[in-house]
């Protein structure tokens, strides 16, 4: 049997009670282990702890994560990358080394029928207004420029720096909230005013949750992490589900 499989928030870079190495190590494991029976693979933003691409330099490591991104393309298994966050400059390196597809913004997709809304899931619905507006000057493609006037061992420490203080000024609960405090829950019931899909999928949040909506139809799924959850969502083309994954 084939599968659709969805995972997100990878950060690799950041070092947790796991380095990066080891983290990035467990999450090749998975992608070897599902690779047989992958028919697409969309990744959900935040691969990358921070990630920006000058004309000539990327950042340095993450070699068995990209040999792995190519090798699925190779095999004729379409890669979906999405941008989040800390990842927002990917400006077609990937595209041109690993052959996968980026996306930046939420897409629509249908598989077997099914209605599908996939994205990160950053500045998605009410609220967050602080982090809306830095996010459209971090798209600014005349800052993005003057930012990569910058020697990049001088701009990618200094991002570095603010990707960690970004995230310790995060005060979003490692528990669920709630549908009336979670901002994508709110946002999903708002697209389904308008039409229906059997499933949302997005990261960004950092915890897996499988909600049922309002209409008792629809589903939002958030992937989790590869921090501390590893885990990731799988669709069989009948049904999803959300998977743990131990090497």
């Amino acid at each position: 049997m084939s599968y659709t499989y969805f995972a997100s928030d990878f950060h690799l870079g950041l070092n947790t009670p796991l380095s990066s190495r080891e983290r990035e190590i467990i999450i090749v494991s998975w992608l070897e282990d599902i690779m047989s029976s992958c028919s697409t693979l969309y990744l959900l933003g935040d691969l990358f702890d921070f990630w920006f691409e000058y004309k000539e330099v990327v950042p340095k490591g993450h070699f068995r994560l990209l040999t792995m991104l190519s090798k699925f393309h190779d095999q004729g298994i379409p890669v979906h990358v999405f941008t989040g966050n800390h990842d927002m400059w990917m400006f077609g390196y990937l595209e041109e080394e690993c052959g996968v597809t980026i996306h930046r913004s939420p897409i629509t997709a249908e598989i077997n029928h099914k209605k599908f809304l996939l994205g990160h899931g950053d500045g998605l619905g009410p609220g967050d207004h602080g982090y809306k507006l830095i996010k459209k000057v971090f798209r600014n493609r005349i800052n993005q420029w003057l930012f990569a006037r910058l020697h990049p061992n001088f701009a990618i420490k200094l991002m570095k720096i603010s990707s960690k203080t970004s995230r310790e000024a995060d005060n979003e609960s490692p528990e669920f909230m709630g549908p009336e405090k979670e901002w994508l829950v709110q946002y999903c019931e708002r697209k389904l005013e308008d039409s229906f899909f059997d499933y949302f999928i997005f990261g960004h949040r950092h915890i897996p949750i499988d909600y049922t909506l309002s209409n008792q139809k629809s589903r939002y799924i958030n992937t989790g992490d590869w921090l501390s959850h590893f885990s990731y969502a799988r669709f069989d083309g009948t049904d999803l589900q959300l998977l743990k994954y131990t090497p």
